[in-house]
């Protein structure tokens, strides 16, 4: 038997084209030979103008040229320069947004918050993309001609429903004739307060509250490390924010994201891009911001202090911990119960030991799942139309101010502390006090191994560290029953 010839893929190629245009002029060829004798062609004119009055619209002539001057017209570029896609802010946020995106991916900054945040707010800035764009509705004078108006649209005559005419300021029957973006549907679980508490749930699950337990004393570095949030609240007031937008400002000094989304949403939702933005940020930024604090307060001798060994702390322990803390806080604030419940009830999942595969659930796929959503909604609200604005700076500004105050009273209480405890207590491990799991606590050891490497704080951090959670969630309870309408 012969052997078959290779066959070169440009040769095979040229081949199939050739097939395919064959097969072309020999059904176009068919088609003609089909149809029936052709009418007058005034006929067939008037036959095509009843047809296009019946259907309501017209097929347009193709023509390249007019085509690819649509093209050009519909490109974001355009859409720029005629005030219909956005202005050079958005190319600002653009700029912005490839440069976190630098920091998540080269400086491995927060790279799971950071680079999902930055990339949702390229989309929302890209000219005429339309991520974030709303509904589209068309208000009717009168139910029938809604109902008139969904039954030749093809719709159902449930879709007519009565919504605020934006141009009236009435209600009026309306009818949707457009879709939102697909990061205006994401969104719906921030604005709704939904993805921080399952973020929430995600953290206990991870977390271990034995430290705290074996050191109630950690409770308190963990409250003095909130005094970057008040101090925040009360520097916002002086700038001229309200006592809501000031509460949501001065949440950042929790470094807790999903916290200072959580009141924002309540309490100010125009301001969010920038305080969630600014939160994350900063959050991503803890080993640079904390270490030049830490090392200003304390002095080598207190830097190399060694901690003795936390107790063991029992799974009894462990199981009544999460519930006893839902219970007292929730009676004693409420407005806090969500957070503090989705974080105990993760908590608990983690130590009962009988919900294993919800608990891997809880700690991998689902936080998982929530983080890319959550991240890219947030960073899609920061659109250059209302984001590069003075508010904005004064936002970034308190951030800086919140977060290094509330490093500060950690640091400064743990140093008290140290003193009346006749030198037991490390006051690096103060700095923990802020809610950022477990990258504050983590800091705190290496600041510390920095004077003696020999030096291991690490599990005694994540006393203040887990603290600083539950801390920050109380303080949002607090800012909500406050200011909440």
């Amino acid at each position: 038997m012969s052997k078959l010839k290779k066959v070169s893929p440009k040769r095979a190629l040229a081949c199939l084209l050739a097939l395919f245009a064959l097969l072309t002029v020999f059904v176009a060829f068919a088609e003609n030979a089909a149809e029936p004798e052709a009418a007058p062609a005034t006929e067939v004119a008037e036959a095509a103008e009843e047809t296009a009055a019946e259907a309501g619209n017209t097929d347009p002539d193709i023509n390249f040229l007019r085509g690819l001057g649509n093209i050009a017209k519909s490109t974001g570029f355009a859409k720029s320069l005629d005030g219909t896609g956005g202005d050079w802010r958005n190319y600002v946020m653009i700029a912005v947004a490839c440069f976190l995106l630098y920091l998540a991916i080269v400086k491995q900054f927060e790279p799971l918050l950071l680079l999902p945040i930055a990339f949702g707010m390229l989309l929302a800035n890209l000219p005429a993309a339309g991520m974030m764009s709303h509904p589209s509705f068309t208000f009717y004078a009168s139910q029938a001609e809604a109902l008139a108006a969904a039954k030749n649209l093809g719709k159902d005559v449930t879709d007519v429903m009565m919504r605020m005419n934006p141009t009236t300021g009435e209600m009026g029957y309306a009818l949707q004739t457009a879709n939102g973006g697909l990061l205006y549907y994401l969104y719906q679980g921030v604005k709704l307060g939904i993805y921080p508490p399952l973020i929430f749930m995600g953290v206990g699950a991870m977390t271990d509250f034995a430290p705290l337990i074996a050191n109630p004393k950690s409770l308190l570095l963990g409250a003095a490390a909130q005094l970057g949030i008040f101090l925040t609240f009360l520097g916002a007031k002086l700038l001229g924010f309200t006592a809501a937008e000031a509460g949501s400002i001065g949440i950042i000094g929790g470094a807790d994201g999903p916290t200072a989304i959580f009141v924002t949403t309540k309490l100010a939702p125009h301001l969010l891009g920038p305080i969630a933005v600014a939160a994350y940020s900063y959050m991503a930024l803890v080993p640079v911001i904390q270490p030049p604090i830490m090392k200003a307060l304390t002095t080598k001798k207190e830097r190399t202090i060694r901690m003795g060994q936390l107790r063991q702390v029992s799974k009894t322990e462990t199981i009544i911990f999460p519930i006893a803390v839902t219970i007292i806080v929730s009676l004693l604030l409420p407005d806090a119960a969500t957070l503090v419940g989705m974080l105990m009830l993760g908590n608990l999942m983690r130590v009962c030991g009988v919900v294993e595969r919800i608990n891997k659930t809880a700690q991998n796929e689902l936080i998982n799942i929530v983080t890319i959503f959550l991240g890219l909604t947030v960073g899609a609200t920061t659109q250059g139309s209302t984001f590069l604005t003075m508010q904005t700076i004064y936002i970034v500004v308190l951030g800086v101010v919140a977060f290094g105050c509330g490093t500060a009273g950690g640091v400064l209480l743990a140093k008290l502390m140290n003193i009346l405890s006749g030198g037991q207590i490390n006051p690096l491990i103060g700095s923990a006090g802020v809610s950022a799991v477990p990258m504050a606590a983590r800091v705190s050891q290496k600041v510390g191994q920095e004077e003696d490497p020999g030096n291991f704080l690490l599990m005694h951090a994540m006393g203040p560290n887990v603290a600083g959670v539950i801390g920050s969630a109380v303080a949002a309870g607090v800012f909500i029953a406050l200011f909440a309408h």
